[in-house]
C-alpha cells in the first residue's frame, strides 16, 4: 500500500500545544520541527519538548517526521542522538546539496542506531533540498542512500539563495520544482511540494496545490492547519477519476482473458501509462477507504 503524504504539517518544537495534538489537525504527516521554528538560543529545550512528545504520545493515523537543524549548524549531530532513540518514521534533514551530506547524515544515524541497539535502517530520510547546489544535485541525492523515502523542495531558503523574489505565482521556481520531480520520480520515490506561504490567501493555496498535483507532486507541505483540509481534497482521486481507473482496469483484465494485444476505453487506447496512473488511483482511493467495486 502506498504511504499517504498528500499533506506535512509543521508544527513547531517550541509549541506544547501543537505537539500535543498533533494528530488531530487531520494531517497525514507532521514535521516535528527543530530548525527554522526555533531560535537558537531554545534549541536544547525543542529538542527536550519534540523527544518527551515522541516519547510518551501516541501519534494516530499520521506519519511522525522531525526536521533536524543543517550540517552547517553545531545543532544536528545532537538533534540526531536525542531523537533517533525515539524512532521517528522519518528525518527531515535541511539544506541537502550533494550525496555527501546524506552519506554524513546516513552514516551518524547508523551509528546511533548500533550503539542503542536499534534496528538497522528503520528511520528513513527525507532530504530538504532549498538551495541551487541541492537542486542541481537531486538525483544524486534520491540516490544516495536507502534511508531515502521521498524528495522535498524547500521555496523560501532557495529563492533567497537564488537572489529571486518569492512569488505567489512561483515562475521564479517552476525549473527547481521541475528538476526535483524528475528526479524523484527517476528515481522511484515521490516528491513533495513546498508550502504556500500565505495562510490567509485560500485562493492562492488552492491554485498552487493544483498546479503542484497536475505537475507531479505528491503531495505538498503546509504551515497551518486551515490549509490541511484544502491540500487533502486536490491530493486525493475524485470521484470521476476512480471511477475511471476501475474502468481501466476491468478492460484491461477482459482483453487479457479475451487475448486481445490491444483495447480501447471510450474511443482511445489504454497503454501502459494509463494503466499505470489507473493502478496508482486505486492503491490511493484504497488506502484512503474510497475504492468501490461497481
Amino acid at each position: 500500500m502506498a504511504k499517504m503524504r498528500r499533506t506535512m504539517l509543521f508544527i513547531p518544537g517550541n509549541n506544547p500545544g501543537m505537539l500535543l495534538n498533533g494528530d488531530v489537525f487531520g494531517a497525514d504527516s507532521i514535521i516535528l520541527d527543530l530548525e527554522d521554528a526555533v531560535s537558537p538560543n531554545e534549541k536544547d529545550a525543542a529538542r527536550i519538548l519534540v523527544r518527551n512528545a515522541l516519547r510518551s504520545l501516541e501519534y494516530e493515523g499520521v506519519e511522525v517526521i522531525v526536521r533536524i537543524n543543517s550540517l552547517s549548524t553545531p545543532f544536528w549531530k545532537r538533534d540526531l542522538e536525542v531523537i533517533i532513540p525515539e524512532q521517528p518514521d522519518v528525518i527531515l534533514p535541511t539544506k541537502i546539496q550533494c550525496r555527501e551530506d546524506i552519506e554524513i547524515i546516513d552514516s551518524y544515524i547508523t551509528n546511533i542506531e548500533k550503539e542503542k541497539g536499534l534496528p538497522l535502517n528503520k528511520v528513513k530520510l527525507m532530504p530538504l533540498l532549498e538551495t541551487a547546489l541541492g537542486i542541481e544535485n537531486a538525483f544524486e541525492i534520491a540516490k544516495a542512500s536507502p534511508r531515502i523515502d521521498a524528495l522535498y523542495l524547500g521555496a523560501e531558503d532557495l529563492t533567497a539563495d537564488l537572489k529571486a523574489k518569492r512569488t505567489k505565482e512561483g515562475k521564479e521556481i517552476f525549473y527547481s520544482r521541475s528538476r526535483i520531480l524528475v528526479a524523484a520520480k527517476a528515481a522511484g520515490l515521490p516528491a513533495v511540494d513546498t508550502p504556500f506561504t500565505d495562510v490567509d490567501d485560500e485562493e492562492g493555496l488552492i491554485k498552487d496545490a493544483v498546479f503542484a498535483r497536475e505537475m507531479g507532486f505528491n503531495g505538498k507541505a503546509v504551515i497551518s492547519p486551515r490549509h490541511i483540509d484544502h491540500v487533502n481534497r486536490i491530493f486525493t482521486p475524485s470521484q470521476q477519476e476512480i471511477e475511471y481507473a476501475q474502468d481501466v482496469m476491468e478492460v484491461i483484465e477482459t482483453a487479457k482473458k479475451q487475448g486481445k494485444g490491444a483495447i480501447s476505453l471510450n474511443g482511445k487506447m489504454i497503454d501502459a501509462p494509463i494503466v499505470e496512473r489507473a493502478r496508482q488511483i486505486l492503491e490511493m482511493a484504497e488506502s484512503l477507504g474510497r475504492r468501490q467495486t461497481k
